[in-house]
């Protein structure tokens, strides 16, 4: 007999303050592109692609 897989319910905002970034920079030894990747807080995500 199959098993059903059971989402998981949750409530409010609270398993999810924080955020993977990911921005990209132009190298300036080399001129490539490179990626810049950071775990910020919510509430810090538009300062991160501000800088």
């Amino acid at each position: 007999m199959a098993t059903k897989a059971v989402a998981t319910l949750q409530t409010g905002n609270a398993g999810r303050t924080h955020s993977k970034v990911i921005k990209m920079v132009k190298s300036p030894k080399t001129g490539a592109y490179v990626f810049e990747e950071e775990i910020v807080l919510n509430d810090d995500v538009k300062a991160f692609f501000a800088k």
